[in-house]
């Protein structure tokens, strides 16, 4: 297929799930919006939590998908359901960014695959540990910058030289809300977030006008095993707005930013306003 050929046909094993009848669904957790045909959206980590939440939304709103794991594609059971509801097209990929190289390589199997490359990269993986200063090992700032930080640079090189037809071609980096107001918690991971929160203007300083480069920076969105229910409602409480992100706000923060021809290079915080306040500890020690 020429670079020009606007057809999208997907090659190989691209799944195409037979839609099913519509009324016997529940309704959707996402506005519908006007179906975004023949765009091919890739989001890294986007078989579970928040990654699968903002993929789900993508589904909906009527993109073919390119799931990537780091070690598995297996989905969660909301993105699957989201995908058979609206006879997504899909495919699932496996790449470690603990090598960042294979991240350059990620955009040249979705483009043989789909036969086409990606509209749309949302860098959603990310690993995350338990580190401070007095802790922090060479070990824990190599993998947390390759991963959450070398390996979105490299996708976004990829992404930006491989061959294209026209069109808005978008790049959404998944941040934190701590890049405000860092404090000493999980060092490795705050630093490779600065690093790509600093990266996302470089990136929409460098390729535009022909591709946007936005991130979104969610607060406390969904809670692990760490959290007991009265902390939760604690640390609603304060919150400026005394309330916590949902991961379909993070979701929906990531629609529009697809669909602000006109934006570039800014940050959405999603978090209740809590970019807006420092706090001593990462909440899950609050």
């Amino acid at each position: 297929m020429s670079a020009d050929d606007k057809t999208y046909r997907p090659l190989g094993a691209a799944h195409r799930p037979a839609p099913t009848p519509e009324p016997e669904q529940p309704e959707p957790a996402f506005v519908r919006l006007p179906p975004a045909r023949d765009r091919l959206a890739l989001v890294t980590g986007g078989h579970r939590r928040l990654g699968a939440v903002i993929a789900a939304a993508l589904a909906e709103a009527g993109y073919a998908l390119a799931i990537h794991g780091s070690h598995d594609t297996q989905l969660d059971p909301t993105l699957e359901s989201a995908i058979g509801r609206n006879g997504t097209t899909w495919e699932g990929f496996v790449a470690d960014f603990s090598d960042p190289e294979t991240a350059e390589e990620l955009i040249a199997d979705i483009a043989g695959r789909f036969g086409r490359p990606p509209d749309l990269l949302v860098n959603s993986a990310a690993i995350f540990g338990q580190d401070r200063l007095m802790n922090v090992s060479a070990d824990d700032l190599q993998r947390h910058y390759q991963v959450n930080c070398a390996a979105p640079v490299l996708l976004t090189k990829a992404f930006a030289t491989v061959p294209s037809g026209a069109g808005d071609r978008c790049i959404v980096n998944i941040l934190d809300q701590r890049i405000d107001h860092p404090h000493g918690d999980q060092l490795a991971y705050t630093l490779s977030k600065l690093a790509l929160a600093g990266f996302t203007k470089i990136a929409a300083r460098e390729l535009a006008p022909h591709i946007r480069v936005n991130a979104v920076a969610p607060g406390l969105t969904m809670e692990t095993a760490d959290y007991s229910p009265a902390q939760m409602e604690k640390l609603k409480r304060m919150m400026p707005l005394h309330a916590l992100s949902e991961p379909q706000h993070v979701a929906e923060a990531v629609l529009y930013l697809t669909r602000a021809a006109t934006v570039t290079g800014q940050t959405l915080y999603v978090d209740g306003g809590a970019h807006l306040k420092a706090y001593d500890r990462d909440f899950m020690h609050l």
